[in-house]
């Protein structure tokens, strides 16, 4: 066959090179004759395309055969099996009819492919197994669960869900939690895909519950209406939320009704998660993490204004914080930490007051770095770093660094500061009062004196307490002192 194939090709090459020859020599002297050459391209062509549909009908394997049609069930599609089309099973696009049932079809059956080993232990690979929601609209009356625990690498993606009006308050309209007995202490899921879903909770309940999973994927998502959290994570092991749009109430900021929004855009209870490039724009609060070891990068935040008692990233965590806050966008809302240990916040803009509350619940701060942010306000004299001290007052205090932040309209505060003085007498007064951040912990003092005058005059730090440094010579000179005080020593 592969023989006769090449003979055939062969035939052919040979025929068009002498017919297009042939016609190339009465192409020109047609053309310089009469210049009519339209018809001779015409036959031409028609002719090589003869040729050429010979050949193909030809060489073709007499096993050839057209290829079967996609079956237009989601167990026999032949495009990909591992791909399940809710409308297949009856879901409704348009949103007018309920869809809980067909929708809960199609992730049951997704969850039953044929299982290509193992992810974790105890967790099936499903495939990449895909619930398609082929961009319709999905009106459920309770959750999106699956029906079994211990199964990854699924995808649900595609589509709009809204709550119905009889949807459960309590609820999540899809809810990654165990369904089924599962071992004590593994993970429920693992390596599950939610992406490119609008979730509308309709004012009932919340939008996507993820309880002891390990390694689940939020992407391109837009949750509103919700009333308990928009987000939950609970226990499990790296949720990743990334380029989504959280919010109680559809607005872009200055909603008249912006005092009454409640509820959690999203609900950290886990350790070793990110939030990405995310945008939360009408909640209570923002972020409320009571885990370790998260970060947020990117994050815009503008769900309710601190002045209006919202909040935008709630560190609910004292003792052990260990959370990283970096190249996010505080609008108007604030960043509340408890007993910080291990907290870092650095490259963020905050606007209009929108500042960082340090508040004391047993009073201990250590190992925060809070630097290279801006901040701008209204000229009220907030300050950019507030310490709460209504519960306690802080006095376990070690390697807090508040450093190279800028302010404009807002009171800086740091704990490294320089200052200069010039004049003339024996005693340098500096005060530091209006720029360091604890009341009176200066750990470290740099200082040079430079006088006039021929005579050299002895000095000496005479006093460093309050937060002011006195320097004193032996007797009256003319000069100028620089001070450099430190309030993040290490103890």
């Amino acid at each position: 066959m592969i023989i006769k194939s090449l003979v055939s090709s062969l035939v052919l090459l040979i025929v068009s090179f002498i017919i297009i020859h042939v016609y190339g020599e009465n192409f020109h002297i047609r053309k310089v004759s009469n210049g009519n050459h339209h018809e001779t391209i015409r036959r031409l062509q028609s002719l090589k395309a003869s040729l050429t549909r010979h050949d193909s009908i030809a060489s073709t394997p007499s096993s050839f055969s057209p290829s079967p049609s996609p079956s237009s069930h989601p167990n026999e599609g032949m495009n990909n099996p591992r791909v399940f089309h809710v409308t297949s099973y009856g879901a409704d696009p348009t949103g007018n009819s309920d869809s809980t049932e067909a929708i809960l079809a199609a992730i049951a059956d997704a969850t039953n492919v044929l299982s290509e080993g193992h992810l974790m232990e105890g967790i099936n690979n499903l495939g990449g197994a895909q619930v398609n929601l082929e961009g319709g609209n999905y009106l459920i009356r309770r959750s999106l669960m699956l029906p079994v625990s211990g199964v990854g690498n699924l995808m649900i993606h595609g589509g709009t869900l809204k709550a119905s009006d009889d949807f459960p308050i309590d609820g999540y309209i899809i809810d990654l939690s165990s369904t089924s007995s599962n071992e004590k202490d593994s993970y429920n899921f693992e390596y599950i895909t939610l992406k490119d879903l609008l979730l509308d909770s309709n004012f009932r309940g919340g939008g996507i519950s993820i309880i002891n999973s390990l390694r689940t994927n939020i992407d391109n998502c837009y949750i509103t209406h919700f009333t308990t959290n928009g987000i939950l994570v609970q226990s499990g092991h790296e949720t990743y939320i990334r380029n989504s749009f959280l919010g109680q109430h559809i607005t872009a900021g200055g909603d008249k009704a912006e005092r009454n929004f409640s509820g959690t855009a999203i609900n950290l209870q886990g350790n070793d998660n990110a939030v990405t490039d995310v945008v939360i724009f009408s909640a209570q609060i923002g972020i409320m993490v009571t885990g370790q070891a998260n970060i947020f990068s990117g994050v815009h935040c503008y769900n309710k204004a601190t002045g209006f008692g919202g909040t935008g990233i709630y560190l609910k965590l004292p003792g052990l914080t260990q959370t990283r806050i970096v190249n996010s966008y505080m609008d108007y809302t604030s960043i509340v930490a408890e007993d910080p240990v291990q907290l870092h916040i650095s490259s963020s803009f905050f606007l209009g007051d929108a500042n960082i509350v340090l508040k004391s619940m047993k009073g201990v701060l250590n190992g925060v770095t809070i630097v290279d942010n801006m901040f701008s306000g209204s000229n009220q004299g907030v300050e950019i770093i507030h310490l709460d001290k209504s519960n306690s007052p802080f006095h376990q205090i070690d390697q807090v660094i508040v450093d190279r932040n800028i302010a404009r309209g807002m009171s800086l505060k740091a704990t490294v500061a320089k200052m200069s003085m010039q004049g003339n007498g024996t005693l340098w007064n500096v005060d530091f009062n209006n720029v360091l951040l604890f009341p009176n912990l200066i750990k470290n003092v740099q200082y040079s004196l430079s006088s006039t005058g021929r005579s050299f005059p002895r000095h000496a730090i005479r006093n460093v307490s309050d937060n002011r440094v006195v320097i004193q010579t032996n007797k009256v000179v003319t000069a100028k002192v620089f001070i450099t005080v430190d309030q993040s020593m290490v103890n």
